[in-house]
């Protein structure tokens, strides 16, 4: 059977106020028509279908539709929840869609998911995990576990429940495994929210080692494969959401599996959706308004960076918005503004006030801040460590 594993959508999510909604409803136009251009019988969706517990009414019109459309094409799409849904409102619609190929999976459950493909006569079993907080796996666990178990570590936690899952494998089916996860050794990005908490929520690879021909994952949004035993990939975000994943190709993963054999991959590339790029312009205004006129990176959206030596007057910022609508950031570099290592790390030192006066000096181009304005910033800087509460007063308020 062919499948193809996508994941992280987050429909809904906007770039410093300005709207994806277009290049989301690009991307599942691509989508459908990858699915339908190659004859896909399964689509594995790894989570994060939305950017919030709330998204906007347009972006569930969205998913709704494109589920629609992905079916009509006689393919089943199952979908599991991510750390950036709200469990139940993915799930509410399963009675309505069951019978249409559509399985949607909100919180973990104990049973895998069946799906059988009339197209080749064969049957996936399906390891569906979704974002599983703490709660969520002592609470599953609760029924069957001893208490030892109830006491494992996170990832052993999440072992548990995939050989659960992992236990109605057959040698006849093709077998499969996702969830919406952060794996020890994944390449994170800006735009991913963080459910690892001081290494707490981090998944040992060996932890989804549990017999699947291959691993689906969401939450990281760079396409990239996971190292341990068996095939297990992320699929990365349709979009490029933040600059740290400008110039990342985006794509989906394409399979060729049977029962008992290894499968064959493809990553197909997308071509939906605006570019984020990144510019450094160290000739200041005169290089980036040549930039402008060249129409470099025309359809992108720019986080600017410029070389000056003076400040940027407000009739300079509204030009180079107005020259390209997709400029996001400005941000100017004046002379001198990087810190040495050395006045780094003898910073404790400093008074105050000279800080103060370092930093004004940077971020002005080298001008002196007024003694009134000193005075003022030491006045706000005194209130505030006389409001803070000494380590009595602390200590008195945790006991």
């Amino acid at each position: 059977m062919r499948i193809l594993h996508t994941g992280d959508w987050h429909l809904g999510r906007t770039l410093e106020g300005r709207s994806r909604l277009a290049e989301q409803e690009a991307f599942l136009d691509e989508l459908v028509w990858m699915v339908k251009e190659q004859q896909v019988d399964l689509v594995l969706m790894a989570g994060d279908v939305y950017d919030s517990v709330n998204p906007p009414a347009a972006a569930e019109g969205m998913f709704y539709e494109a589920a629609a459309r992905l079916t009509e094409t006689g393919c089943h799409l199952a979908v599991i929840a991510g750390n950036h849904d709200q469990p139940e409102r993915v799930a509410a619609v399963s009675p309505l869609v069951a019978r249409r190929g559509i399985s949607l999976v909100g919180l973990p459950v104990p049973e895998a998911i069946t799906v059988p493909v009339a197209r080749t006569g064969e049957k996936a079993i399906i390891a569906a995990l979704p974002y599983p907080s703490e709660a969520r796996l002592s609470e599953l666990l609760a029924g069957d576990a001893d208490e030892s178990e109830l006491r494992l570590a996170y990832s052993a936690k999440v072992g548990l429940l995939m050989r659960q899952l992992a236990g109605g494998f057959r040698p006849d089916t093709v077998n499969l495994a996702m969830s919406h996860i952060y794996v020890l050794g994944g390449v994170e990005s800006d735009s991913e929210r963080p459910i690892q908490v001081g290494g707490a929520y981090t998944v040992d690879p060996s932890a989804l080692d549990v017999g699947a021909q291959y691993t689906a994952l969401g939450h990281l949004h760079r396409p990239q494969a996971v190292k341990g035993g068996g095939l297990t990939r992320y699929s990365g975000s349709p979009l490029a959401y933040s600059f740290s994943e400008a110039g990342q190709a985006k794509s989906v993963m394409l399979l060729d599996v049977a029962p008992g054999k290894e499968p064959i991959l493809e990553e197909l590339f997308l071509s939906s959706g605006r570019p984020l790029v990144r510019w450094s312009c160290r000739g200041g205004l005169t290089e980036a308004y040549r930039w402008l006129e060249e129409g470099r990176d025309a359809n992108a959206f720019i986080d600017l960076e410029l070389s000056l030596t003076e400040a940027m007057s407000l009739g300079d910022i509204q030009a180079l918005r107005k020259a390209h609508e997709g400029i996001v950031h400005i941000r100017p570099v004046y002379p001198g503004r990087e810190l040495e290592e050395d006045e780094l790390t003898s910073r404790a030192s400093v008074p105050v006030h000279e800080l103060f006066r370092k930093f004004y000096h940077r971020q002005t181009g080298g001008a002196e801040p007024e003694e009134e304005l000193v005075e003022l910033f030491m006045s706000l800087v005194s209130e505030e460590a006389d409001e803070a509460p000494d380590d009595d007063e602390v200590a008195e308020g945790g006991s």
